[in-house]
């Protein structure tokens, strides 16, 4: 797994291994399912989202069964407790015109401008987490034929194609923008700094921010909603839910699943919009 994956679980147990001595439970082999339980309840009563609180369930339930396999324990306690609901939040979206709005901000009379507009383009036209784009290297890029290679969640390399709008964005960011910022520096990053070293993901965030805020879009923009947004848009115009899947690098399309709650929300927006007797 991730390093983030690895660190989150991590916190996760010890935020577990506090409640469970707090609870009388100072061994792995007192714990009990109703302590298990007894946890999550405590996760919602602390407003921790539905999402959250699987996760640590996640971590729970692959920490005790590794105990089961070294003979620590007999019996996993979080086994048979069933993961929340994780559609309870629809994920958030731009339209097309916050899209326009946003990509308008970078000032492209400069060379961090014209960084910043293919960062943008990027993320919209290819549905990057924010992460896959800070780790993005030159080699993995393949701009004659439109398509980048990604390295995902869990190692999982994917081929994702690039539009028109982002491909003139990149080339001219990696012809006109990318050396100056270099000035003779070597780095693999496609994206860096002034100081010619690759952007961190914190550093990546602030910049959709400060776009978004220029734009006066009153929705709270997150890098991640451009990535909702790619998936949204291309659902309704009909793209099939196993590309986008594959081109999300979602390995099970029941994540995928949760656009295709928008996209039947928008259509019966529009009909309420539109239809006479609606």
């Amino acid at each position: 797994m991730s390093a983030k994956t690895v660190e989150a679980y991590a916190h996760d147990l010890k935020c577990f291994s506090g409640f469970a001595l707090k609870n009388g439970a100072s061994a792995p082999d007192a714990i009990a399912e109703q302590h298990v339980l007894s946890f999550l309840v405590f996760l919602h009563r602390e407003k921790i989202g539905s999402r959250s609180v699987a996760r640590y369930l996640a971590a729970l339930r692959g920490f005790f069964r590794y105990l089961v396999m070294g003979k620590e324990i007999q019996k996993n306690p979080a086994a048979q407790i069933e993961s929340p609901a994780r559609w309870q939040k629809l994920p958030k979206f731009l339209t097309l015109a916050d899209v326009d709005s946003l990509l308008a901000q970078p000032d492209k009379n400069c060379e961090l401008g014209l960084r910043d507009h293919a960062i943008i383009q990027l993320m919209y036209a290819s549905g990057l987490r924010i992460s896959e784009l800070a780790n993005l290297t030159l080699e993995r890029l393949n701009l004659q034929q439109g398509f980048v290679i990604i390295m995902g969640k869990g190692s999982k390399e994917r081929l994702v194609p690039v539009g028109k709008f982002a491909l003139d964005a990149l080339n001219e960011y990696l012809n006109l923008a990318r050396p100056r910022l270099m000035n003779g520096k070597i780095d693999d990053h496609v994206f860096v700094s002034h100081r010619g070293e690759g952007l961190s993901r914190p550093r990546l965030w602030e910049i959709i921010k400060a776009a978004a805020k220029r734009s006066g879009i009153k929705t709270n923009v997150t890098p991640h909603m451009l990535r909702h947004s790619f998936a949204t848009h291309l659902l309704e115009r009909g793209a099939d839910l196993r590309i986008v899947q594959t081109m999300l690098g979602h390995s099970d399309i029941s994540t995928t699943q949760i656009y295709t709650h928008v996209t039947t929300k928008h259509l019966q927006d529009l009909y309420r919009k539109f239809h006479p007797r609606a």
